[in-house]
């Protein structure tokens, strides 16, 4: 068996696996040292497994070593921890408390609220599903009370949730970054207006929402005290310095974005500490907390780069490429594939599981049709946020339907998600035909 064949094979054996929800670190693992096992010990044409253990465990060994040494990928240990610091420290929860006074006498306004509150968190975090968990133990009592339809309450913070992919920093374009070897201070940058965009438009279908069924959203007739508005603003300022340091220094050249998330860590922890709203006690529970996290996105990224490697040495990306150039293809037509192709995947596999699974195969075909890396980044990323509120997986989806417990039904929460896929589509569809909106503030420096 020749060795494109043989990267193919393994690219649908990791599918099945993943599919039926065996954990990815192992699968990408695995495949791939046994499919590089298979490419040293049928060189040749001759089957002799005897040469072909020292190679492939140089191979695995190598790949894990390479990304666990890289720079770059100490920016997410710092982020994950930002978040969790955060979130303890009470600074998350403001966001949503000064957005939830200043909203809740429009239509919708505490939906709105917690849209707006997981754009905040995003801004500090970078994880979708941390965002999804924290904001909807927050918001969806919090609505729920008030009387909003469990479909709104529910899929208004799933979806908000989603914002952590985009808006940056995120994780996920860490890794996108990491593996196509793009800056990531521009990927930051660039999904900025496109987070936003997409923020507005969950905004429009709240509104939209409240506006004709106008029991689905009603108000909070408690009346607000005495400058409540002004003490919810200032009461936010942490969370407005600390998106001022990550954006405004990478913005400024101020700082690289590693350099930001360890200055925002250090900053929130002296914050929440000075405040009195976070204890040696609660600071180690978030560091705990961080540690956990990073090491199974380590775990899984590692094992990602022992897959890219085994891709590389099979050499069925560039064949792939080929084959997909031999068709002659526009590059509309060839996004449109892509689109397509995330979007099937995103029914049935997480987000990371996808971003390391295609990019060796999808990358050659972008880079063949002169594409900009930074630009199909956001695109890519938007997809995967897509994903997160997609049928049957969904996971934000079922973030919620935990955090909601009883309750509420998980098709219930899916199927008032379906009006802010709708909305998704619509805000991709903008942003693949008109990618300035994702180089505007790059442009800009």
């Amino acid at each position: 068996m020749d060795p494109s064949s043989i990267s193919l094979y393994g690219f649908a054996l990791v599918v099945l696996l993943l599919a039926i929800r065996v954990p990815i670190a192992f699968v990408l693992t695995g495949v791939a040292s046994i499919g590089t096992f298979l490419v040293f010990a049928t060189r040749g044409g001759n089957w002799m497994p005897e040469r072909a253990l020292n190679p492939t465990s140089s191979m695995v060994v190598n790949s894990f070593f390479e990304l666990i040494h890289s720079y770059d990928l100490s920016m997410i240990p710092l982020f994950v921890a930002l978040g969790n610091i955060a979130y303890h420290a009470g600074i998350t929860t403001r966001i949503y408390n000064s957005a939830n006074v200043w909203l809740r006498g429009l239509p919708g306004g505490v939906g709105i609220a917690s849209v707006v509150g997981c754009a905040g968190f995003s801004a500090i975090s970078g994880s979708s599903v941390a965002c999804a968990s924290t904001m909807g133990r927050i918001c969806v009592p919090e609505m729920l009370r008030l009387g909003y339809d469990r479909r709104l309450a529910t899929a208004s913070v799933a979806a908000g949730g989603t914002l952590g992919s985009l808006i940056p920093p995120s994780v996920l374009f860490i890794l996108y970054g990491i593996f196509t070897e793009t800056s990531i201070s521009k990927l930051f940058l660039a999904g900025i207006l496109p987070g936003l965009l997409t923020l507005a438009g969950y905004v429009v279908v709240i509104t939209w929402w409240a506006a004709r069924n106008p029991n689905a959203a009603p108000l909070d007739p408690a009346p607000l005290p005495a400058g409540a508005r002004r003490q919810a603003a200032i009461a936010s300022w942490p969370a407005v310095l600390l998106f001022g340091v990550i954006i405004g220094g990478i913005y400024g050249g101020i700082f690289t974005a590693t350099e930001a998330a360890a200055i925002s860590v250090v900053l929130t922890a002296l914050i929440g500490l000075v405040q009195r709203t976070l204890g040696l006690r609660q600071l180690w529970v978030a560091i705990r907390t961080s540690l956990e996290q990073t090491a199974a996105i380590f775990l899984i990224a590692a094992s990602a780069k022992i897959f890219v490697s085994f891709v590389a040495l099979t050499g069925a990306a560039a064949l792939v490429a080929e084959w997909v150039a031999g068709m002659d293809l526009s590059p509309l037509v060839l996004m449109l594939f892509i689109v397509i192709l995330y979007l099937f995947l995103g029914m049935l596999l997480d987000p990371v599981g996808i971003i390391v699974l295609t990019l060796p195969f999808v990358i050659p075909l972008v880079e063949h049709m002169h594409m900009d890396l930074i630009w199909f980044g956001v695109i890519v990323v938007k997809l995967l946020e897509i994903g997160l509120i997609t049928p049957p997986v969904g996971l934000n989806v079922f973030v919620i339907g935990s955090v909601a417990g009883r309750s509420v039904k998980v098709d219930d929460i899916f199927s008032g998600v379906l009006r802010f896929l709708l909305m998704d589509i619509v805000v991709l569809a903008l942003l693949v035909a008109f990618p300035i909106i994702s180089t505007l503030i790059l442009n800009g420096l």
